[in-house]
């Protein structure tokens, strides 16, 4: 679920034309909130598109996502059928309400973004450019900060630009995470195979139980690790079947032919 919101909102972030700070608009939408799969969070759906009906799947849903950072609801609101509400989510990107009635335990009505001007000079003097109201709202959702892009630069990541910045958000890449790579040997990865690296998974304990086996993996060869389960219990099996000078690669060829069913 978490990688579907993530698409959702790089595909958001990605489509759009660049503005000017000045020429930032607010953006308004219908708004539809309900329960999260999870107690305490919340499925919030918005779109643009004033010709789609109910039972189409237009606009973007963002799933599961924690109700923490909303305020004027709660979800026992959501119980109060005919309840006039106004939910609010703040950023320092900027602000997004959704106001309108409660019908069928869900908030139905119409959002409003308002973009921050000011986030977009401080983020122009961190050498951030390229907004516009889209990307800005894009970094509401997922609550990119100023302190956040300022602290990913003085961990040295390279490539951190305006639009991964998103990415590196949903996937919580932080510079605690990016510098364990070093601590283990590794160049430190740039910014994208950051994000390649924590999308799949990997972390410095199974880095080191591979390596404990007897193997060297590179960073591309870390994320192939994870996506085909190439686990300890994994490589024992294969030498216990006799099989000889394994390598990673080989390994990923097992596993993506069968040979070991």
């Amino acid at each position: 679920m978490r990688i579907q919101f993530a698409t959702l909102i790089l595909a958001m972030a990605s489509t759009t034309l660049t503005l000017p700070a000045q020429s930032l608009a607010p953006i308004h939408a219908k708004c539809v909130i309900g329960r999260g799969e999870d107690a305490g969070k919340i499925s919030l759906h918005i779109n643009e598109d004033s010709d789609c009906s109910a039972d189409r799947h237009c606009g973007s849903n963002f799933s599961n996502e924690s109700l923490n950072r909303f305020t004027g609801f709660t979800i026992a609101d959501l119980d109060r059928e005919g309840a006039e509400l106004t939910a609010k989510l703040s950023a320092e990107s900027g602000t997004l309400t959704c106001t309108g009635i409660v019908h069928a335990n869900e908030l139905v009505g119409d959002s409003l973004f308002t973009p921050d001007a000011s986030f977009v000079d401080r983020m122009d003097k961190l050498g951030f450019r390229g907004f516009d109201s889209r990307k800005l709202e894009s970094y509401t959702f997922v609550n990119v900060t100023s302190d956040y892009a300022h602290s990913l630069q003085e961990a040295h990541i390279r490539g951190v630009n305006t639009d991964n910045l998103i990415a590196l958000r949903i996937f919580n890449v932080d510079p605690a995470y990016a510098q364990s790579f070093p601590s283990m040997g590794y160049e430190q990865p740039d910014a994208d195979k950051l994000i390649g690296l924590k999308v799949q998974g990997v972390n410095t304990d199974e880095v080191k139980q591979i390596r404990a086996l007897g193997f060297q993996p590179t960073l591309d060869e870390l994320i192939q690790i994870r996506i085909f389960k190439i686990t300890p219990e994994f490589v024992h099996r294969m030498q216990e079947r006799g099989l000889k000078n394994l390598t990673i690669a080989k390994l990923v060829q097992i596993r993506i032919f069968k040979l070991d069913e």
